[in-house]
């Protein structure tokens, strides 16, 4: 499995994946996620890809000469010639298609489920900056200012921090540090997530990024985060105080009457029905 988050911010995008496939215990492989698409001055775009690896390698080959006709009159379409992030989201959705005209069969004949998602995200010249989530069956969605941040793999571990902390007014550096708090969380919980990971920042209008870096378990900063964030958690929770059952006095008390639901009741007899 593995973890993707890519984040739309006012100033520019964040983008984060970790390396691991796995096929079992036993079969345990790194693969980068993250692909970076840049022509200067131009467009920037960035995708990342979770599910079956081989279905998202082959998206991923056919996605830089894929094609969609659009009539007699005008010349097919791709990533290199489209003129907004919609259209070149088509252009992946296409990709997808066909590699599942091409193995959905012959997947779906060895028992194995056409699985794929993909965050693709970036700018064209002209238009502003842009992420969808792209699903298996070529279709997607687009990250509004409601919902900033798309995730895809093992998304649910990393997803309360970003859930707390991400606004579309968030600055780069701040999302950048949520993103990799939320990887932290999920490289915790989850054996099928792992290093290293590939991050890169976007800045709104550039057009290209020197941001990228690949971080590895020796990574100063990313250590931090790791010691830094355990500790903190645990420091918080302890101020918090612990709930009283005997009913004394409590600041926030815990043994108070819900104005909708009874407590539960205890059936001490055989003939006794909760219902």
């Amino acid at each position: 499995m593995t973890y993707c988050v890519g984040i739309r911010l006012d100033a520019g995008l964040v983008f984060l994946s970790d390396s691991r496939t796995n096929a079992g215990l036993d079969a345990i492989s790194t693969f980068r996620k993250m692909m970076i698409y840049e022509r200067a001055d131009d467009r920037f775009m960035v995708m990342l890809s979770a599910g079956n690896l081989s279905i998202s390698q082959s998206v991923r080959e056919i996605l830089q000469v894929e094609k969609v006709d659009r009539g007699p009159h005008e010349e097919p379409l791709t990533i290199w010639n489209a003129t907004s992030m919609f259209d070149a989201t088509r252009v992946l959705g296409s990709a997808v298609r066909r590699v599942y005209e091409q193995d959905g069969a012959s997947l779906r004949a060895a028992g194995i489920d056409f699985n794929s998602s993909m965050i693709f995200g970036g700018q064209i010249k002209g238009e502003a900056m842009r992420m969808f989530l792209v699903y298996s069956a070529g279709n997607f969605i687009e990250a509004t200012r409601e919902t900033c941040f798309f995730q895809v793999g093992e998304s649910k571990y990393g997803k309360p921090i970003l859930d707390r902390v991400l606004t579309p007014a968030t600055p780069l550096d701040e999302a950048a540090k949520c993103a990799l708090v939320s990887m932290d969380s999920t490289l915790k919980s989850n054996l099928s997530v792992g290093l290293p990971l590939d991050l890169l920042i976007y800045r709104e209008g550039e057009f290209r990024s020197d941001r990228v870096v690949c971080v590895d378990e020796h990574n100063p900063y990313f250590r931090m985060i790791r010691s830094t964030w355990g500790q903190r958690l645990k420091e918080v929770f302890e101020d918090i105080e612990d709930p009283r059952w005997d009913g004394g006095q409590a600041e926030h008390p815990l043994m108070t009457p819900s104005d909708r639901f009874e407590p539960m009741r205890k059936i001490a007899h055989p003939s006794e029905r909760i219902v």
